[in-house]
């Protein structure tokens, strides 16, 4: 397969392989899997982060200072996206998602961000294809596990916000759409601009890192009982072990 190929068909079945699985949870009982699905992105999200994309790119620059500013610029950004709202939904518990019916607003909130967020994330699955074929399948798969639980709320609050669960699935349909956009884009643009792609690989390890670390965990820290630690420590330990086995299946 091309570099393109692979680039539109993860974009394509990646998206729509987490919708499907997000709308099951979310509109199913199963949603109380979803505890288990956060600590597994976690560790498939670090476990990207440190062990694939962060060597990759420093393997392709020659500036390992430049390199380690731009992984903190980018976690700078994405707090700042988030507080912006763009990047993700509110998680406060005085946010308008939460009042017990916001006409709608909180739901087309959710759509801007997660459209901004998806369109971003296929331009990161583009530099990492145009770096390293395995490195891109290994992303991918970060990038998937950890849409999954994000869908989730994402269902959850466009239900809340007055929306029929025909409407969520489409609009997250629509939204997923985003993610082979910003593939095909940043292939396009990236094929004349190589020299970009060490400080998007640079991104892509600093949003998983976020995300993982401001985002995912705080959450797993409100269940203190030594059970649900030690299933957390094994679930992030398969997430990274699943990052490790992809990178050795895709060599």
């Amino acid at each position: 397969m091309s570099v393109l190929s692979w680039i539109v068909t993860t974009s394509t079945v990646g998206g729509l392989a987490s919708l499907a699985l997000a709308g099951s949870f979310a509109l199913s009982l199963r949603a109380s899997w979803v505890p288990m699905l956060v600590s597994y992105a976690v560790g498939a999200l670090l476990g990207a982060a440190f062990l694939e994309i962060l060597p990759e790119a420093f393997r392709l620059t020659k500036n390992a200072g430049m390199m380690t500013a731009t992984i903190l610029f980018g976690i700078l950004l994405f707090f700042i996206l988030e507080k912006l709202v763009l990047w993700r939904h509110c998680h406060a518990e005085d946010c308008e998602a939460h009042e017990s019916h916001d006409h709608g607003r909180s739901g087309l909130m959710i759509m801007i961000g997660n459209t901004f967020h998806n369109f971003v994330d296929g331009i990161l699955i583009a530099a990492a294809f145009l770096s390293d074929i395995h490195l891109g399948i290994v992303t991918a798969i970060a990038i998937i596990a950890h849409e999954i639980p994000q869908e989730v709320g994402d269902f959850m609050i466009l239900l809340h916000s007055g929306y029929s669960k025909r409407q969520a699935i489409l609009f997250n349909l629509t939204s997923s759409g985003a993610t082979l956009v910003g593939g095909v884009l940043a292939y396009a643009v990236l094929q004349s601009m190589q020299g970009l792609i060490p400080s998007l690989l640079a991104l892509a390890a600093s949003s998983m890192i976020y995300v993982s670390v401001a985002d995912l965990i705080p959450g797993l820290h409100k269940r203190t009982e030594i059970g649900a630690t030690v299933q957390q420590v094994v679930l992030i330990s398969l997430g990274i072990g699943s990052i490790l086995v992809a990178g050795l299946l895709a060599e």
